[in-house]
């Protein structure tokens, strides 16, 4: 549970109540903006690339987009959990050493208030190419569920002065930020974050975050264990893995390739 502090306890239910609202108000506009979408036509288990429908934003991926393995993970910027697991995804993607491509798509939680925000920052953030930095979106992602706690409860104005503030310090202020700041509520964003909430709910995405693997759920936190088979071969476990344990089945998955 984060800790609330400089709030009386009626204070701080009524924010929440009122963010909770706000939040949940964003999510339906998302969430509602999908359903003209045909999405029979589009491939989940590859990589998507942008068109009209997702606001000519491509899929982004951690590691090689033509890797013979590709996991897919859905994920909210606003989830303790999404945020505690990045680096691990992010260790399997650097020791795969080019085998691997982990694409990542947003499933918000309704009743997370700053979760599309964050979303939005995340993608705004992509739209930029600036020298020196290589993937801009993934140095921004990495960047936003490393300071969580910092905006996990903020107001609507004080999270867009800190989504301001890590994009100025991952661009080391190179980056556009006027630019920056029109692209988080630009109709482009809000589709791509719209059909990626499409996706997921057709999948029936349990929670985040979730991983597939050629259309296999990677149950990694059932203390039961789990299987999938890729490139005809299996990779199995016999219990929820935690830590460096769920870098190595990425690993293993991985290695499947070879």
């Amino acid at each position: 549970m984060k800790k609330l502090t400089g709030f009386s306890k009626l204070g701080v239910v009524a924010v929440i109540l009122v963010a909770g609202f706000i939040a949940f108000a964003s999510f339906l506009v998302i969430d509602g903006n999908n359903k003209a979408t045909d999405y029979s036509k589009y491939d989940f288990n590859s990589v998507i690339e942008g068109d009209e429908h997702n606001g000519n934003i491509a899929d982004h991926v951690k590691g090689n987009r033509n890797a013979k393995v590709l996991i897919f993970e859905y994920a909210d910027y606003q989830c303790e959990y999404c945020a505690s697991i990045n680096p691990r995804v992010n260790a399997a993607v650097e020791k795969a050493d080019g085998k691997l491509g982990v694409v990542y798509r947003n499933y918000l939680l309704s009743y997370h208030q700053n979760g599309t925000a964050a979303a939005s920052a995340a993608l705004a953030a992509g739209l930029q190419e600036v020298e020196g930095v290589k993937d801009l979106w993934k140095a921004y992602a990495d960047k936003l569920f490393s300071v969580q706690d910092e905006w996990y409860y903020a107001t609507a104005s004080t999270r867009t002065d800190i989504f301001t503030r890590v994009f100025e310090e991952v661009t080391d202020g190179k980056g556009d930020v006027e630019k920056f700041k029109q692209d988080l509520s630009s109709p482009d964003v809000s589709k791509r974050i719209s059909f990626d909430m499409g996706i997921g709910k057709r999948l029936e995405i349990p929670g985040t975050p979730t991983f597939y693997v050629e259309g296999q759920y990677i149950d990694w936190s059932n203390k039961e264990g789990g299987s999938v088979t890729v490139n005809g071969k299996a990779v199995s476990w016999d219990h929820n893995l935690t830590g460096s344990e769920f870098t190595d089945l990425l690993l293993e998955i991985a290695a499947t390739a070879e």
